[in-house]
């Protein structure tokens, strides 16, 4: 009797035993991720949706392509892991943007952000990724802010887009070079004239930064260029005919815009229609959209565009046949032209799963060190040296960027872009349009 009690003891530590056993297998298999979490932040809704949705998509795509391969090779735990994307609407309003970047981190529980348009939405979520400490590789919003914001930890941002200071520099070295050299020559104005440029910006931490970056390079550079009008306005602007008649008042050779491309249409129009404004007018690169041209009808024609990635033209790059490969997978996917900050958060999404890679975990800390270290191949933007790296200062990175003239084209209906500058990427010369008036005489 005591020898079938023993064995019945024996036998019930044994099931014991396994069943533990198991429990802490499965207890373990639970625990290693079954995918790799990256959060979309993006404005589905708000001023920002036409860039939204781009954005999103791009993401789409970018995660599709990874997947089909198998995934994210993750090495702690020696298999690859598929994305699973979890996009949130910022609404392109601050207090949105706060919610949905505390949704992401705080109960979707994300490895990594990618996206972020707008600036001032963007700067508003600081905080957020400060505290729950998830690396986020922002694709859009341009205020150095982003990177370099005192007063909060800023360590966990990655700034993959052109700052609002390389935007103006860009631009505004552009104007000195080419358009001011023209107007003298057109004009018979002498070297010394000054040209005279009108700045209208929109009120937030992008446009506030064109400006500096504007006012930062005339006086670095010891430019002869005088601003003559300075106006802003308030996001989500639609009339912009009172600022245009003060700006018209002032006899301003050139027009600088610092604007999203549904404020900038309008900018564009109203200033050539209502206010009888023939001047040449420039934009940020924000602008570079398929909606863009479409807004613009021919009132745009001849206008300027700062860019790095064009729906309807390509700079001659090592990247030219990847440039013109992406185009084709989006349009054959979504029936559209992609826009740049749709093409930015595609290979936003890439420098994602790069870093975990290279990390070798989803742990975030080892994760932004492995962004901080990152050393890859450009995907298609052309970037300076050609290689995906974050400065180790403010975690930026350098794109090659051009400069376009848009030209009316009788067969798609709208203005397509022309590069002008510089000269080793140009196609076309500059050209001030017959109609084009100066602001004053010398």
């Amino acid at each position: 009797m005591k020898h079938t009690r023993t064995v019945s003891i024996l036998l019930a530590a044994l099931l014991l035993s396994a069943l533990l056993l198991a429990g802490c297998t499965q207890q373990q298999q639970q625990a290693q991720p079954q995918d790799v979490k990256i959060g979309a932040v993006v404005s589905l809704t708000g001023v920002g949706s036409n860039v939204g949705k781009h954005m999103k998509q791009s993401a789409e795509m970018a995660v599709s392509e990874i997947n089909a391969k198998g995934g994210v090779f993750v090495r702690a735990y020696n298999k690859k892991l598929p994305i699973t994307l979890i996009v949130a609407d910022d609404e392109t309003k601050p207090d949105s943007g706060v919610k949905a970047v505390t949704k992401l981190t705080s109960e979707d529980n994300v490895d990594i952000l990618v996206g972020g348009w707008s600036s001032a939405v963007t700067v508003a979520t600081l905080g957020v990724v400060a505290e729950k400490k998830v690396p986020y590789v922002v694709t859009g919003a341009s205020t150095p802010d982003v990177t370099r914001k005192a007063g909060v930890d800023t360590s966990y941002m990655f700034h993959y887009c052109p700052t609002t200071a390389m935007y103006g520099e860009y631009t505004i070295l552009f104007t000195d070079h080419v358009i001011r050299p023209a107007i003298n020559a057109k004009f018979n104005f002498t070297e010394d004239r000054p040209l005279r440029l009108a700045i209208l910006y929109q009120d937030s931490a992008y446009g506030k930064g064109v400006l500096n970056g504007v006012v930062n390079t005339i006086n670095a550079e010891n430019l002869k260029i005088e601003i003559v009008s300075n106006q802003s306005f308030k996001t989500g602007d639609a009339d912009f005919r009172t600022a245009l008649t003060a700006i018209k008042a002032a006899k301003p050779d050139v027009i600088y815009a610092a604007a999203f491309p549904a404020e900038q249409s309008q900018i564009v129009v109203q200033a050539r229609r209502d206010v009888n404004l023939n001047t040449i007018i420039l934009a940020v690169e924000t602008n570079d959209n398929p909606d863009y041209y479409k807004g613009i009808a021919r009132f745009g024609e001849y206008s300027i565009l700062e860019s790095r990635f064009s729906p309807f033209t390509a700079a001659p790059s090592s990247v030219a046949a990847a440039d013109a490969r992406f185009k084709a997978d989006y349009m054959a996917k979504y029936g559209s032209f992609p826009d740049m900050m749709g093409v930015s958060t595609y290979e936003g999404v890439y420098v994602a799963a790069q870093a975990i890679e290279n990390a070798g975990t989803l742990d975030k800390a080892a994760v932004r060190d492995a962004l901080a270290q990152l050393r890859m191949p450009q995907i298609v933007e052309a970037i300076k040296g050609g290689f995906i790296t974050f400065s180790p200062d403010y975690r930026e990175v350098q794109f090659e960027l051009f400069m376009t003239q848009l030209i009316w084209d009788e067969q798609a209906g709208e203005c397509r872009p022309k590069i002008v500058w510089p000269d080793t990427v140009k196609e076309k010369d500059f050209v001030l349009p017959v109609w084009y008036e100066p602001g004053s005489a010398p």
